[in-house]
């Protein structure tokens, strides 16, 4: 898969997550709508300026639309975490641990 396809698919997620059509993202984005399905089938070859358009209008970093979709299993689940909680303040670490917990529990009485 080439970029502007991983780019053009990134966008067709985001845009689904939030239940737009390609006519609400394009109107969002000040855009046609025709331009969007090509933008998404990874037909067009956008500008930077474009690209921020439609990250805005998703009210997305842009650099989300970069990052080809990842599958990980658990243990690459739990290895990230640890990369990203490692670097934190024990304070951060103990906030991050009650926020885990209130929404494990949370979880939890859903069920």
């Amino acid at each position: 898969m080439n970029l502007p396809e991983i780019v053009g698919k990134r966008i067709r997620e985001y845009r689904k997550q939030k239940d737009w059509t390609q006519e609400q993202l394009a109107e969002a984005a000040s855009l046609h709508y025709s331009y969007i399905g090509g933008v998404e089938r990874g037909d067009r070859n956008i500008s930077l300026e474009t690209l921020e358009k439609i990250a805005t209008a998703l009210d997305i970093p842009a650099g989300e639309l970069f990052r080809p979709e990842v599958v990980l299993d658990k243990k690459q689940l739990l290895d990230e975490h640890m990369k990203l909680v490692s670097a934190r303040s024990a304070e951060e670490i103990a906030l991050i641990t009650k926020i885990t917990r209130e929404v494990i529990w949370g979880m939890g009485m859903k069920s």
